[in-house]
Order: structure tokens, then C-alpha cells, then sequence
């Protein structure tokens, strides 16, 4: 019996390839592994956001509205509660009520991780001075609740606000659902699987995946994950992927910083092959967080209301 001939070539190139496939292997179980760690977040406020654009914007001016005269406010309402916390909002709502509203819930932004209902303020109060239901919340930050935990407040406000509709004079049947930043990233999710009737989107992505989108660390630990980790979930996280048919009109208002753009003009082009009503305003040379200083806020609290009026009260 003759012995076997062994091919040390070919034997040498199997132990190659799983060398390698060892190494991309341990590669992966080490992302894999990884502890998301928290990003270094500052406070997100109005006054914090002025003290920082000042100095390089130096013509702006802090907001200093004082509250309309023709409005009521109903200051944190409890809407939910969530792990024994309460979940507060304030709503601001025109004072005649010998008529119905239409309404927006409006979403603070700050990375998922930071900012309050405080950032909606001045917003919400003008908003009812122009015939609108104004519903400022707070929701489940990142440091509390992972995704979809913000996702599903954001729909628990709006079953409330419908419920109460009575007490505030609210049509149900007009509600919109609106944000900056992150908080617009969070209302155009909820408005594009929620029957809303319209979308305000101030500076937030519609897509995590998209190749213009930049967000990273601070999603990453929104999610508990990075993209390579989950990409399912940051994909299911993205309201680029649920455009139809049925997507409420949609604004979005813009700054000039073009990673808070991301996924906008996809959205545009199939929100129109749907005949949905939508637009865009680019604030010029703005910085983000435009909204929250002058003379930015004027600007776009008109895109706002022009929009609405359209959408919501004819």
C-alpha cells in the first residue's frame, strides 16, 4: 500500500485563509464586545446655546418674548409615567375656546441625551398666539431609556393630548408633530408611522444610514449600539424608510450646516412622486440651533405658522 502524498502548498494556503478568518473573526467579537460610552454632553439650554453662538455670530440676540395675552398655559401636566418617573409637559393653548384648535406636539433636541421642554417655550407660546394647541414635552433621555423609549412617549403625548381635547379646545383630527435636532429626527418618526397630518422637521436627520449622515457617538448610545453592531436598529430608527402614500405634508427648515440635511431631499423627491405636499427653507449662514436666538427664531416661527395655516386650517 502506497503512503499518501501530502501537499504541503495547498495545506499551507488552507492555514492561511484561517488565519485570517480567525483574525476578522476576533475583529468582529471585539465592535462586538465594546461598551457604548457616554458622550460628553453638555447641558442643552437657551440661555447655555446664546452664551455659545454669541461669539461668533455677535448680531444675535437672546430670546426675550413676553407671554401673549390672548393664550393659557397648562405647566407640567403629567402625560406618562415611565419606570415610577413621571413624563411632564406644558400646553399652551389659545384662552378663546368657543372654538376647536388644530395642534402640534413639539420635541426639544439635544442629542437624545439632553435639553427639556424649557427649549420649547417661546416657541409653543407663539405658536398658540397664532390658533394652535401647543404641547411641549419631555421625553426619555438616553441616560434613562434606550430606543425606542423616546419614540413611544412621543406617541403616548399625542394619545393624551387627543384625550383631553376638550380642555384645551383641540381639533383632533389636526395635529401636527414637530422638533429640532434630535426632537425632529423623533417627530418626523413618529409622523411617518402615527396618523399626524403634518411634520415640522427644524435641523434633524431623516436617516441614520444615509451617506450624508454623520451621526455617531450620540446615537450610538441612544441605541446602545453602533451602526456595525445594529445597523437593523439604527435603519428601523431612520423615518427615510417608511415614506408612503399616507405621509403627512412635511416642512423642513434648515440651517446651513449640511450633515443636520441628511436624507432631506430623498424624502422631498418621494414625498412629491406621492403628491405630498412638502418644503424646505434654508436658514442662511446659520449655525444649528438657529431657532433658538434672534433673529433666527422670527424666521422660523413664520416658516412655521405659514405652513401650518396652509396645511391645517384650510
Amino acid at each position: 500500500m502506497k503512503p499518501t502524498k501530502v501537499n504541503l502548498n495547498h495545506n499551507s494556503h488552507l492555514r492561511k485563509i484561517f488565519i485570517r478568518f480567525s483574525i476578522v473573526l476576533m475583529s468582529i467579537s471585539k465592535i462586538s464586545s465594546q461598551e457604548i460610552g457616554r458622550p460628553k454632553a453638555q447641558p442643552y439650554t437657551i440661555e447655555g446655546t446664546y452664551e455659545k453662538l454669541k461669539k461668533k455670530y455677535p448680531f444675535i440676540q437672546p430670546l426675550n418674548l413676553e407671554f401673549p395675552k390672548n393664550i393659557k398655559v397648562k405647566k407640567d401636566v403629567e402625560y406618562k409615567t415611565r419606570n415610577g418617573k413621571s413624563l411632564l409637559a406644558d400646553i399652551y393653548f389659545p384662552g378663546n375656546s368657543s372654538r376647536e384648535y388644530p395642534g402640534i406636539i413639539l420635541v426639544h433636541g439635544g442629542g437624545w441625551i439632553s435639553g427639556s421642554k424649557e427649549n420649547e417655550k417661546f416657541l409653543a407660546q407663539e405658536l398658540a398666539s397664532k390658533g394652535y394647541v401647543a404641547m411641549a414635552i419631555n421625553y426619555s433621555l438616553s441616560d434613562v431609556a434606550k430606543y425606542p423609549a423616546a419614540v413611544e412617549d412621543i406617541k403616548d403625548a399625542l394619545k393624551f393630548l387627543k384625550k383631553h381635547h376638550k380642555e384645551f379646545a383641540l381639533n383632533r383630527k389636526k395635529i401636527a408633530v414637530g422638533g429640532n435636532s434630535a426632537g425632529a429626527q423623533l417627530a418626523t418618526l413618529v409622523g411617518v408611522k402615527d396618523k399626524v397630518q403634518a411634520i415640522v422637521n427644524i435641523d434633524g436627520i431623516v436617516s441614520f444610514i444615509h451617506p450624508e449622515s454623520e451621526e455617531g457617538t450620540y446615537a450610538a448610545y441612544w441605541f446602545g449600539a453602533t451602526k456595525v453592531q445594529n445597523f437593523k436598529l439604527w435603519k428601523e430608527a431612520s423615518p427615510l424608510e417608511y415614506i408612503g402614500k399616507n405621509t403627512p405634508a412635511t416642512l423642513f427648515i434648515n440651517s446651513s450646516q449640511p450633515r443636520f440635511h441628511a436624507g432631506r431631499d430623498d424624502m422631498m423627491k418621494l414625498l412629491k412622486s406621492y403628491n405630498i405636499a412638502t418644503e424646505f427653507h434654508e436658514i442662511k449662514d446659520s449655525p444649528h440651533s438657529f431657532w433658538l436666538v434672534q433673529p433666527w427664531f422670527d424666521e422660523t416661527l413664520q416658516y412655521i405658522v405659514d405652513f401650518l395655516d396652509k396645511v391645517l386650517k384650510n
